[in-house]
């Protein structure tokens, strides 16, 4: 069994958010075993906003479950500022992730009995350690100052996302990770959400990795990886495309061009 201590690795490597190596994921389905990732390798940088994209089923989910260090892969490393989390185990691994990672999800997971402000300090109440923003700064980044003393029900889906990030924000992790952040949201609130989460990239120097099966919201990225069929297919810059549409139609020629690959959950 692997040891419950973190393991270090080169100051080079700790100076990246984020490599992983080689990751490969089956699940149990019925009496078959299903492999949603098979031999992943990427590297974020500091600061980089990263857009991973897929069809459903694709194993982008699992990669970010397997970042975050909610799931633990059958092959293969994480690396988060240098620790290796592949090698933690609870309550290590728990303690990392309340300093180090920031999750966002789609459904918000507000709690709702309490207010904006308390949902905010949930991490910090739990245990965490508060970052260099207190409450009503973070308040004021995302633009709620006004509505720290509602409760998720008076707040509405945009609103509730961003509290949501703020919340991610509080314990100044090195990644902020979100699955789908827009999933439930209209497009223009969808856009809204995207630029505060580039301008957390921009003015605050988060690195933000993104999953996304929407052009629109992986147009707001510095750099776009494609899974298909639990694997790499690709990965591009959206520097070199004019808007949404003209990435939407590359990714479309890029996915259709390739054979299909592993089945995937």
């Amino acid at each position: 069994m692997a040891s419950s201590q973190s393991t270090i690795v080169s100051s080079d490597a700790g100076s990246q958010p984020l490599l992983i190596e080689n990751l490969t994921k089956c699940f149990a389905q019925g009496d078959k075993r299903v492999l949603a990732l098979n031999g992943v390798s990427a590297e974020v940088n500091q600061s980089e906003f990263v857009a991973i994209m897929g069809a459903s089923g694709s194993g982008k989910s699992t990669l970010l479950n397997l970042i975050a260090g909610i799931t633990q892969p059958d092959q293969g490393r994480v690396l988060i500022d240098g620790t290796e989390i592949t090698s933690l185990r609870d309550p290590a691994l728990t303690r990392f992730r309340r300093r180090k990672i920031g999750l966002v999800f789609q459904s918000f997971n507000l709690i709702p009995t309490l207010t904006a402000r308390d949902n905010i300090l949930l991490p910090v109440l739990a245990g965490g350690e508060q970052g260099p923003l207190s409450v009503n700064e973070l308040l004021e980044r995302i633009g709620l100052q006004d509505r720290a003393t509602h409760r998720p029900d008076a707040l509405s889906g945009g609103e509730q996302q961003r509290i949501a990030i703020a919340r991610a924000l509080i314990s100044d992790p090195a990644l902020l990770l979100a699955d789908e952040p827009t999933g439930s949201l209209d497009s223009v609130t969808s856009q809204t959400i995207c630029r505060l989460m580039k301008e957390l990239r921009d003015d605050l120097g988060r690195t933000v990795i993104v999953v996304t099966h929407e052009p629109d919201v992986a147009m707001w990225a510095d750099r776009v990886i494609v899974l298909r069929d639990g694997q790499k297919l690709t990965e591009f810059e959206t520097k070199q495309f004019p808007d949404a549409q003209a990435l939407a139609a590359f990714y479309q020629e890029t996915v259709l061009s390739s054979g299909s690959g592993a089945e995937i959950l």
